[in-house]
């Protein structure tokens, strides 16, 4: 690589959405209408693809737990058309949250051989997740059989810090013993992921899935086959201001 180029040592991934899929609509609408929230899976998946595009909870008012409860009640309320109370969400995301405990989540296809290219070119890994703890992030791993992929673990309920407030990357990168500008970052929100992780230093790449790749956001990709390529690109680079989040607005 050229001299003033950086080496990317680390990449850091997001979990659900990104290695594993949470997503169950069927078993999220069952739990709402317990809650007398009374909405079809088919709304609900709708609704939860649109507040997810739009990715724009104010990290400044809903912080930690707090953000996802308002992404639920936007998703509940856009699903219904009408106005959820913000306790209602809550009691919806612990008994979502009870729920998942018990059932492994499914790996995406794209995720082992993306882990597998990743480590045969000795890149360290690492996971940031706005998650309840570090124990149940290993939990899932774990039962996906990914575990032993990743050096460290960084969980918002163990920290007490979550995405987006760059605290939580620079702790990541610190314990993995590299600089902001030697890590990469993967996720599948624009702003949470992509745009705070490109804030705390590191480069940064949004997976975005249902997308073409040729978005606003600089390393958009649509698979996690991917990520060797940007990080290719980034080495291939002269060393400057971490890539990866658009402009702010």
């Amino acid at each position: 690589m050229p001299p003033s180029s950086v080496r990317i040592r680390a990449v850091l991934f997001d979990l659900g959405g990104t290695l594993v899929d949470e997503r169950d609509f069927v078993a999220w609408a069952d739990l709402a209408r317990e809650l007398y929230v009374d909405l079809e899976p088919d709304d609900l998946a709708h609704a939860y693809a649109e507040v997810e595009r739009t990715d724009d909870v104010d990290p400044a008012a809903f912080g930690g737990m707090a953000r996802v409860v308002e992404f639920w009640r936007r998703v509940l309320s856009l699903a219904t058309g009408r106005a959820i109370e913000p306790a209602t969400a809550e009691r919806f995301v612990d008994r979502a949250r009870s729920a998942q405990a018990g059932r492994s989540l499914p790996v995406f296809s794209d995720v082992r051989r993306c882990l597998d290219a990743l480590r045969a070119e000795h890149r360290r890994l690492g996971i940031v997740s706005n998650s309840s703890s570090e124990a149940n992030v290993r939990r899932i791993l774990d039962q996906a059989g990914i575990l032993d992929a990743f050096e460290r673990i960084v969980s918002s309920g163990t920290e007490g810090v979550a995405k987006p407030d760059p605290e939580i990357f620079r702790r990541a990168v610190g314990r993995l013993g590299v600089r902001p500008d030697e890590a990469l970052y993967v996720g599948n929100l624009v702003r949470t992921d992509a745009e705070a992780a490109a804030r705390a230093g590191l480069h940064a790449a949004w997976l975005n899935r249902a997308g073409t790749g040729l978005g606003e956001v600089p390393n958009e990709i649509t698979s996690l086959l991917e990520v060797r390529l940007v990080v290719r690109a980034l080495e291939a680079a002269p060393a400057g201001v971490p890539s990866g989040a658009r402009s702010s607005r």
